[in-house]
């Protein structure tokens, strides 16, 4: 029996009741498979999004923003100069910078391009799967398209230790979900195997941590708030559905529908160091 924490769960359902009664605006620089999904994501959980890419706006949209989502999933030279330059303004105001590495270690411009993302900027959150992580680290891991095929062993230390060398928080999603901040390190149960049938859900679940992020100031309880979130959302919707399909229209309806007190109860977060 796990001893999972009342009291993050209280926190959770908290920053949810804060993000449905604030409607922050997400500012996402993101990849053209998901933007649609993860736009309906944003909408879904209380939060307003938006996607500008343009670099002659971005800077001007970012600073109406209560977070921003930087996902080079479908990457060229040109988004990672406006996503450099959002970045910059975001830093600049203080609004909270979550990077989602799609695909990092498939490729070196995708490996080279998440690097130089986090050595300009101040990152709030770096939210992976344990090959991008592992990628991103230096670790040894095969990545296969944007999939993790195989992940470094001991993702629970790489992603403290990455977290200190980075002076940021990594939430590094799997059937256990990892977050650290180098000095605490919570696990995250909620979810279910079929969110990997599903293009995108990752990428989902990145949106769903900025939009906690823009009411907990607190990076780490907000990426393992919005990892519940997500994944006690996708347990619901996965008694009702039948397959991949339906579970996505069930999905949708349970973000939209979960309360800050079903949040709270059944979130099922747990101290790991």
């Amino acid at each position: 029996m796990e001893n999972y924490s009342k009291d993050l769960g209280r926190r959770a359902g908290e920053a949810l009741a804060r993000l449905r009664a604030t409607h922050p605006l997400i500012h996402h620089i993101t990849n053209f498979v998901v933007m649609n999904d993860t736009a309906n994501v944003t909408l879904h959980v209380g939060a307003l999004p938006v996607m500008a890419h343009a670099i002659e706006e971005v800077a001007e949209m970012v600073s109406l923003a209560g977070a921003l989502v930087l996902n080079p999933g479908t990457l060229t030279p040109e988004w990672v100069e406006s996503m450099l330059a959002a970045g910059r303004r975001a830093n600049e105001r203080g609004v909270p910078v979550v990077l989602d590495p799609v695909g990092a270690g498939a490729t070196t411009l995708r490996t080279q391009s998440n690097l130089r993302i986090m050595d300009e900027l101040r990152i709030a959150v770096l939210r992976g799967n344990a090959g991008e992580i592992g990628a991103l680290a230096g670790a040894q891991t095969e990545v296969r398209g944007v999939e993790s095929v195989r992940g470094p062993e001991d993702i629970v230390a790489l992603a403290g230790e990455m977290a200190r060398k980075r002076h940021l928080v990594v939430a590094v999603t799997g059937k256990r979900d990892i977050i650290s901040d180098g000095r605490r390190t919570l696990g995250v149960d909620n979810g279910h195997s079929w969110l990997t049938t599903i293009t995108g859900t990752g990428c989902s679940s990145t949106t769903v941590v900025a939009a906690f992020c823009a009411v907990e100031p607190d990076y780490l309880v907000a990426a393992a708030s919005g990892l519940a979130c997500f994944g006690l959302a996708a347990e619901l919707a996965a008694g009702e559905a039948r397959g991949p399909a339906s579970f996505k229209v069930a999905l949708y309806d349970h973000l939209y529908n979960l309360t800050p007190e079903q949040l709270a109860s059944g979130a099922r977060i747990l101290e790991l160091e």
